[in-house]
């Protein structure tokens, strides 16, 4: 048993004294600084691709870099749907928050509609361009006076929420600031209107709004704002008993017939829309209801789009030609980069359906229209109505007559799609043209003229209304006749005047006596015989003042001609720049 236990205790030193060299091994083995490898084959990664290492053993530049490898398919996808979580953010701020008071609810589920960033960037600028008052300029007077209402009603009506999402801001970014506003932003003592009901009561702050007029709502419109909660959060409220704070304390804020014992405070609570309590002027409130309903709806919903019919039927170019009508477009001069097209509508009165009221025959036609450029941009639009009264005796007389619209519409030289609309509102029936017109440029150096118009009426403007009017250009009147829609000329009658204008530019002018040197000749020819009829030569001359511009009027009597087809041609030749123009018209005398 000795033996044993001494060997036990020797095996024992022994292991402790292998274990101890071992660590000392192990130690040293730490301590020497490693070597880098000189054989090549040592330096050769081990999937055995040499070409992503170099010789001393270092790494490719793309293993050196992980940022530098391409990415994959999964994080490229997952890359780009955070960027679009990221947009579509603007977009939300922008149906949300920007446009929210404004957007039809078309418009809005329109919207929603788009599957991509590019159709929905074309939609908002068709959005503002569509409410832009003078789309033919770099400006959006709307969009500017949206935005500036945002802002003035986040500084005014925040009330713990920002200012646009309350009602008093919604009311303001979607109609403008009121005309008039009766505040009472600390309540307190309040005398009733007559309407109201009479007597004094206490009141929460309160504020009225009126508007003289607001599209598609009407005419003396009041929008009453309540803070019941004392908090400077004003709500729009139907009930006008709502700012009253003694409406739930017994015999407290009595009205006239209560204080009279005509009524009681109890008969407010009948379940009616307002709790207005009995006075001498109260009878009528009961009726006004369901206006006050109708008025409340329509603040709520965005401003209406004028004749919104009509456009839709541009929007979506819906072809129909039910309501016949003619229509002719002229270029006159304005500056050298803006150009005037009046548009002249005309519609024969027996194409429009007449109502007979108190012995009077009513017509009514809509016209909407719209220029629009190559790449879709509205440049202008115009929309109006033209009522056509007559006597009911004397208007089977008068079918052949025509009722004439004009508008004039400044735009830039270049190419325009050109869409009118016309309803016959009586009738229901709607007619459509549309056509591409080309707005000539005007180049200094280049002799030119305007559109050569054929009038049944030219009469030179008072002083006053030079430039402004319908169917005024400059200093005269000039109310074109326009050709059939089936080709037909313009036809006078023997009892009218043919009245033409024109205008001529960049005629030079010499060194010494700034003046034109030109030569105006008329030509006047049945177009059946070939026949002159009317021949005559005029030159700047003998015109007095004539500058670079010339303007030419002139008229001859229908009667003087025999019933036929005519062709009137004006020849100016300039001198000068040895330039010359000859624009024609043909016109009919029956």
């Amino acid at each position: 048993m000795r033996v044993r236990g001494v060997a036990r205790v020797v095996w024992a030193v022994l292991c402790f004294l292998l274990l101890g060299a071992s660590l000392v091994l192990a130690q040293e083995q730490d301590a020497k600084p490693s070597q880098p490898a000189t054989d090549s084959t040592s330096a050769t990664p081990a999937n055995g691709d040499s070409d992503k290492a170099d010789k001393s053993g270092k790494a490719a530049p793309d293993q050196a870099d992980p940022l530098k490898r391409p990415l994959g398919e999964k994080q490229r996808k997952l890359n780009e749907r955070a960027l679009r979580r990221e947009l579509s953010k603007t977009y939300k701020k922008w149906l949300d928050e920007d446009v929210r008071w404004i957007i039809s609810d078309e418009e809005r589920e329109a919207f929603l509609k788009l599957s991509n960033d590019e159709e929905r960037d074309q939609f908002i600028e068709q959005f503002w361009l569509r409410r832009d008052p003078t789309p033919d300029t770099v400006d959006n007077e709307f969009k500017e006076e949206h935005y500036r209402r945002i802002a003035y009603a986040n500084e005014h009506f925040a009330a713990g929420i920002p200012g646009w999402k309350t009602d008093r801001g919604r009311m303001y970014i979607a109609y403008g600031p009121p005309d008039e506003i009766d505040s009472h932003p600390s309540g307190g003592s309040y005398q009733r209107t007559p309407e109201e009901g009479g007597g004094e009561t206490s009141t929460y702050p309160f504020e009225d709004w009126r508007y003289r007029y607001i599209e598609g709502i009407g005419q003396d419109v009041n929008i009453e704002f309540v803070d019941t909660c004392m908090c400077g959060e004003y709500h729009m409220t139907m009930d006008r008993s709502e700012k009253d704070a003694l409406l739930y304390t017994p015999n407290g804020g009595l009205t006239q017939y209560e204080q009279m014992g005509l009524a009681r405070k109890a008969d407010r609570f009948n379940g009616g829309m307002e709790r207005l309590g009995a006075g001498p002027f109260t009878s009528m409130n009961q009726s006004k209801q369901f206006d006050r309903l109708e008025q409340f709806a329509k603040l709520n919903r965005p401003p209406a789009v004028k004749f919104k019919d009509l456009e839709e039927v541009v929007s979506h170019k819906i072809s129909v030609n039910l309501m016949p009508f003619d229509i002719q477009t002229d270029f006159v001069k304005v500056t050298s980069d803006t150009v005037l097209v009046p548009v002249t509508v005309q519609v024969k009165y027996k194409d429009i359906t007449f109502q007979n009221k108190e012995g009077v025959q009513l017509g009514t036609v809509n016209i909407f229209g719209r220029a629009t450029t190559l790449t879709g941009r509205i440049a202008q639009t115009f929309e109006d109505t033209v009522a056509v009264n007559e006597p009911a005796e004397l208007l089977p007389k008068e079918l052949e007559k025509s009722a004439v619209y004009w508008k004039a519409l400044p735009l830039r030289p270049g190419r325009y799609r050109l869409d009118v609309v016309v309803k016959d509102v009586n009738g229901d029936r709607v007619g459509t043209w549309s056509r591409g017109i080309m707005v000539p440029e005007y180049n200094e150096d280049k002799l030119a003229t305007s559109s050569l118009i054929l009038a049944d009426q030219m009469e030179k403007v008072p002083a006053r209304n030079v430039g402004t009017g319908n169917f005024v250009i400059g200093t005269t009147k000039v109310r074109p006749r326009v050709a059939s829609a089936d080709g037909k000329p313009v036809v006078f009658r023997r009892n009218q005047k043919v009245n033409f204008w024109m205008q001529v530019y960049n005629l030079s002018v010499d060194q010494q006596s700034h003046k034109p040197s030109a030569t105006v000749e008329y030509e006047l020819v049945n177009a059946a015989s070939h026949k002159s009829v009317l021949h005559a030569v005029e030159s700047t001359e003998q015109m007095g003042n004539v500058g670079e511009q010339l303007t030419l009027e002139k008229s001859v009597a229908a009667n003087a001609l025999p019933p036929g087809l005519y062709k009137l041609s004006i020849k100016v030749n300039d001198k000068l720049s040895k330039q010359m123009v000859d624009p024609s018209v043909t016109f009919a005398v029956e």
